[in-house]
């Protein structure tokens, strides 16, 4: 009897590590390319983060999901949990498509004056605001298709209850009416919703999330139109004590690299109008693996974001069997300036600092041609955190590579002032002609020196260069773990510092 229930208790104890570690870098077949620390679904299709909020402790993250396959299809909304944002906890589907359509992208609040009416004996609502895409209308040819709806929640976001008088916001005959971002406006006691309408963005306004009127609409002469509008957001943020707006704009195809990607622009909201500093478009991330991505709600004085980790140009044939992408690491925001302009920088939340574990740090490195720290890093998983200061007087490269000779190379041009990732020899490249390019952008900062935090999982990697004025996000399919790393430069190159962490897994996929 002792020996079945020592035996039943290591099996139980082997069944829970294996259920905290999660995805084995190690792992084969359709778990080849399982992200360790980026949330991702346990099986099937996955794509925008939605309704993401904070409330009592718990980080929410719903995402568009399509349970019966690994290709877009009818969407719901997925969901799960976090207490640190770096610890994720796949939940139940909390919205399935109904007689009004689909579930597409959308928001969540905490409505604490429970203006929408919702809340009962002293409960405070958590409330959804979503798109409801009809595909009977859409057959039909008909132009309204698509139109707002509400759902909420009365125990913390574990189940959802829709409104009986939806949709809210009824559709004027846009094709493209969706992904409605939705805040508290104090000065004026008023929600405001920021909504893509085809190639532009509409403000609404409501007291109680219900009644919609219209207030403005931005963008015909503004930013990039080179595909359609999706996914915007609107957030004030501080810089030396002033506050100025952030308004993002996801966009596809039209991206700086291909495909989708988010632009944003910076300026002032009165609770109607949005005026930007300035019309041209500037770009949240110049690698072609960040999508979507929108901030939490009720998250205080800090501004946190997280977007969908693939490009609609390829995202659903990528090659992983049994699911399909993942979502970036959380950034926090920012404004900071260069020269007279402001520009929004984006760097890892500091909870991901849980997982290092440190391993080296060296300084005045000297790099000729190359240097391998592979055997400094000693890391078997590929997973890790590299910080790293230099001059920007020349050109020089981090390459992760493998036992069969892949290579993903991120690096600095000194001659176009420019950072880079290119994966033409990353691995799998053929499922889409436009993967297996090489990714580039401009550096923003101004100074002599640059530097660089990367964080490398098991498929992608996130490059914050110049405390993140400059963000690359890239996605690749290696046919072996990325354990060897080494620094080149052709002219040569002194790296002020360098320091390396290990990162443990930290995803479950139970």
């Amino acid at each position: 009897m002792h020996k079945q229930i020592g035996f039943l208790s290591l099996l139980i104890a082997m069944c829970a590590t294996v259920g905290a570690l999660g995805q084995s870098a190690a792992a084969s077949g359709s778990e080849a390319h399982r992200p360790q620390f980026h949330f991702s679904p346990k099986a099937h299709w996955m794509n925008d983060p939605n309704g993401m909020v904070y409330y009592n402790g718990t980080y929410h993250l719903f995402f568009q999901y399509y349970p019966d396959g690994t290709t877009w299809g009818p969407m719901h909304w997925g969901h799960a949990t976090s207490k640190d944002m770096v610890h994720w906890h796949e939940q139940p589907i909390a919205l399935y498509p109904d007689s009004l359509g689909y579930i597409f992208s959308g928001s969540a609040v905490v409505d604490v004056n429970n203006t929408t009416g919702f809340g009962k004996n002293g409960q405070t609502p958590l409330v959804a605001i979503f798109t409801h895409h009809n595909p009977a209308l859409e057959k039909q040819k008909s132009d309204k298709f698509q139109y707002q709806s509400l759902a909420y929640s009365l125990d913390e976001g574990k189940t959802w209850t829709k409104y009986k008088g939806n949709p809210v916001v009824q559709n004027p005959g846009i094709t493209d009416f969706r992904d409605p971002k939705v805040r508290w406006f104090e000065p004026q006691k008023k929600w405001v919703m920021t909504l893509a309408t085809k190639d532009r963005v509409t403000f609404f306004s409501s007291p109680d999330l219900k009644n919609w009127s219209k207030e403005s609409e931005f963008g015909k002469e503004s930013g990039a139109h080179g595909g359609v509008w999706e996914c915007p957001d609107l957030f004030p943020l501080d810089y030396h004590g002033k506050k100025a707006w952030v308004l993002l704009v996801s966009i596809n195809p039209g991206g700086p690299n291909g495909g989708s990607a988010t632009q944003y622009f910076v300026g002032d909201f009165d609770g109607h109008h949005f005026k930007p500093y300035s019309t041209q478009a500037k770009w949240m991330d110049y690698g072609t693996d960040n999508y979507a991505g929108v901030t939490f709600s009720n998250t205080g004085n800090r501004t946190i974001l997280m977007g969908w980790m693939s490009n609609w140009q390829y995202a659903s044939v990528v090659p992983t069997a049994s699911w399909r992408s993942a979502m970036t690491v959380p950034r926090m925001l920012q404004l900071k300036a260069v020269g007279k302009e402001l520009f929004l920088a984006s760097t890892p939340v500091t909870e991901l600092n849980k997982l290092d574990v440190p391993a080296f740090s060296l300084k005045n490195l000297t790099v000729h041609n190359q240097f391998d720290l592979t055997a400094k890093a000693k890391n078997e998983t590929g997973l890790f955190r590299l910080d790293l200061s230099a001059p920007n007087t020349a050109d020089f490269a981090l390459v992760l590579a493998n036992d069969k000779g892949e290579e993903l190379t991120i690096g600095y041009n000194k001659q176009a002032n420019e950072y880079y990732i290119d994966r033409t020899q990353s691995g799998k490249t053929d499922f889409e002609k436009g993967f297996g390019k090489r990714h580039t952008a401009p550096r923003l900062a101004t100074d002599s020196n640059l530097t660089l935090t990367l964080v490398a999982d098991v498929a992608s990697v996130e490059l914050f260069a110049d405390n993140g004025l400059t963000v690359m996000t890239d996605i690749f399919f290696p046919d072996a773990v990325m354990t060897r790393l080494h620094l080149k430069s052709a002219t040569g190159i002194t790296i002020n510092k360098i320091t390396y962490s290990k990162l443990t897994p930290s995803v479950s996929i139970n």
